[in-house]
């Protein structure tokens, strides 16, 4: 079975208010309401811009878990869209917009909800609430601090806590919801609930058409005294499409902005009925003023962020000047030329800087060095310090050295032949005797390095 849905929207400025900073859409597959706040700071163009952005959610062939996922993307985007608007005008500072939204895809229904207005359904003759207010008192509610009832009259009732301000923590609530033939489906902004019952809400969600519920619901707040913008959007769930539900709606500052007005119209006429009437004497504190307490706009932003810049390159340079520092701490022992020599810093150059350099030349040539020792000296010796460093280079001339004196072997003396003393007496006879059968010793002075170490010295 098929279902779809039978809508209707409406907006009123209010009995006080000069300027509707609410804004609304109703469409086959999506019904989106976001009423916006910061009074000065331009309420009405951050709904305007929400609602812009995230109506064209409004088309066939997304459904199921997929509305989640294009509904947190459409919110992401929408305040994206606020940021942008600020940063265009920085007196925007401060702004920010509810946002409520029921996407359709004919079996299911997909929520996103962010801030303190409401999504209902009437089902069976029974009201229920869908969404969850982001506000203070509901959240001394949830603690139990306060009950439903108190709420309704706290003080303190329309603070709200987390709106769609352009700022990186705006995430709204995310559900999917079960539909069905004959439900009643309604978003309203806090213009109503805050002056209405939830048993009037009720009793006139019962019968009637959309249009006809809208102007009711409407018509209540006005007469309880409501001095917000009050705006409703009504959709019947049904088993054929109607033909009223063809064309979608958009009411609201979103209207008004998209033909080129300003979202100021003119307040409501009063309606006769309860109510101390409207604002004609004296001065009326205006509720946006204690609502979602707005951030003052923030003058000369290029300062912020030139000081933002500087703090960063400044810490960028802090640690490259540090690690320049570290760098030059660092010895080792290479090659320079021919020589060895003793350099000061680390291996390797960075473009437009050098970091090392030779620190102390040494009369030891590199060619005097064993192979061993001169393949390391040429793949540099890394030392701990300084005089680490120089006792490297020690042990190098005494390996040098002894090296050296073993390319030097010293023949051992031959000994001098001895002459006969003549005799003074009897005369002897002649004797020949045959010199020692052995040579001159040439094997060089036993040292402390191995003659096999010294392969390579030039």
């Amino acid at each position: 079975m098929t279902l779809s849905l039978d809508y209707a929207a409406l907006s009123d400025v209010g009995r006080v208010r000069r300027n509707n900073e609410d804004s609304a859409y109703a469409g086959p597959h999506l019904l989106l309401l976001a009423d916006g706040m910061g009074g000065a700071a331009a309420g009405e163009v951050a709904s305007a811009a929400a609602v812009q952005v995230i109506r064209k959610l409004d088309k066939s062939g997304i459904s199921g878990e997929d509305m989640i996922e294009a509904l947190a993307g459409a919110v992401h985007r929408a305040n994206e869209r606020l940021s942008e608007l600020v940063e265009e005008d920085p007196e925007r500072e401060g702004m920010g917009s509810t946002v409520t939204a029921l996407m359709f895809d004919g079996q299911q229904l997909g929520l996103a909800h962010l801030g303190d207005s409401r999504a209902y359904r009437m089902r069976d003759g029974l009201l229920y609430q869908l969404s969850h207010d982001h506000t203070f008192v509901q959240s001394l509610v949830d603690e139990g601090r306060i009950s439903k009832e108190e709420a309704f009259t706290h003080p303190h009732r329309n603070l709200i806590l987390r709106v769609l301000d352009g700022r990186p923590d705006s995430d709204p609530d995310l559900e999917i919801l079960d539909v069905r033939a004959g439900d009643r489906l309604m978003l309203c902004s806090d213009g109503l609930p805050d002056y209405v019952s939830d048993e009037v809400i009720a009793a006139s969600m019962a019968d009637g058409t959309p249009d006809s519920v809208v102007v009711e619901l409407i018509t209540h707040a006005l007469e309880a005294g409501s001095n917000d913008n009050v705006t409703c959007v009504v959709a019947d769930v049904v088993e054929t499409q109607p033909s009223s539900g063809s064309n979608a709606q958009l009411v609201g500052a979103a209207a008004e902005l998209a033909q080129g007005g300003t979202g100021r119209g003119e307040p409501t006429v009063v309606v006769p009925g309860h109510g101390s009437g409207g604002g004609a004497g004296g001065a009326v504190l205006d509720p946006e003023e204690l609502r979602y307490a707005p951030r003052p706009p923030k003058r000369f932003p290029w300062l912020r962020r030139i000081a933002v810049l500087v703090v960063i390159l400044g810490l960028i340079g802090g640690v490259g000047w540090f690690a320049y520092r570290w760098t030059q701490n660092q010895y080792y022992v290479g090659t320079d030329g021919d020589y060895v020599a003793i350099f000061k810093g680390v291996e390797g150059d960075i473009p437009g800087l050098t970091l090392s350099s030779v620190y102390e030349k040494q009369n030891l040539q590199v060619d005097k060095l064993p192979t061993y020792s001169r393949e390391q000296v040429e793949n540099n010796i890394q030392a701990d310090d300084l005089p680490g460093a120089r006792t490297i280079v020690s042990e190098l001339q005494r390996t040098a050295d002894e090296c050296a004196a073993k390319a030097k072997p010293t023949p051992s003396p031959t000994p001098k032949p001895s002459t006969p003393k003549p005799s003074t007496t009897v005369p002897a006879p002649t004797v020949t005797v045959k010199p020692p059968a052995t040579t001159p010793s040439t094997t060089p002075t036993t040292g402390t390095v191995n003659p096999d170490d010294c392969d390579g010295v030039r």
